[in-house]
């Protein structure tokens, strides 16, 4: 498998998940900036929307959308318990989660808070939308180690997410809950080590910018 990244951005949570499983992989870097791959290569004709993350499986599909690419991950690898099994209602727990980080926290609250062509309007809506989808999120963790009763896929997502609080100005500190989650996950060795790796990608890149 191939899996064409950013630094920092939600394709973090496959590359998590491949550590997390001990699974063999390459790295794509890919600078959404100007939709070019790390050889020059133009990124829009692996994916015509010039957004990560891409997977390119062993038998050379292309796979995009997060929640999809993560669960292929899990599934080609049933034993790291990485996702519940299909069917079961614990399957419908973990998709319920992958989309609640995916829409209702990426898109909605990320998103136009990270983009800098996003208005201010953009900007004040996204935050507006923030305090009742982490206090939702917040509900849920109380008590809780892991989305689920485990750690899954839905954990990789959720604290790529998460992540970006630290750049858009979200305070966690509101949510002790989403709070405590979020520092419990980054002292996971899997998460740790992607991001320490990503950071020092995402430094790397933003330099290369600043001399062009």
């Amino acid at each position: 498998m191939d899996l064409y990244f950013s630094p920092l951005a939600c394709s973090m949570a496959t590359r998590i998940t491949l550590y997390e499983i001990g699974a063999k992989a390459g790295f794509i870097q890919v600078d959404t900036k100007v939709k070019r791959v790390e050889d020059g290569a133009d990124f829009q004709v692996i994916n015509d929307m010039g957004q990560v993350p891409v997977l390119r499986t062993d038998e050379g599909e292309l796979l995009t959308e997060n929640p999809a690419v993560l669960q292929y991950v899990a599934d080609r690898h049933p034993a790291s318990g990485l996702a519940p099994q299909a069917g079961t209602m614990e399957r419908y727990r973990l998709q319920q989660w992958l989309n609640f980080t995916t829409s209702e926290l990426h898109k909605v609250v990320f998103v136009p808070l990270l983009d800098p062509k996003a208005t201010e309007g953009a900007k004040a809506y996204a935050r507006e939308k923030a305090p009742p989808r982490l206090a939702h999120l917040a509900k849920h963790l109380d008590g809780r180690e892991f989305v689920l009763d485990r750690f899954t896929i839905a954990d990789a997502y959720l604290t790529t997410v998460l992540n970006w609080s630290r750049y858009s100005g979200v305070d966690l500190a509101q949510w002790p809950a989403v709070r405590g989650y979020y520092h419990r996950m980054l002292e996971r060795p899997s998460v740790a080590k992607a991001l320490s790796e990503e950071i020092a990608l995402y430094k790397a890149e933003q330099a290369r910018r600043n001399a062009a």
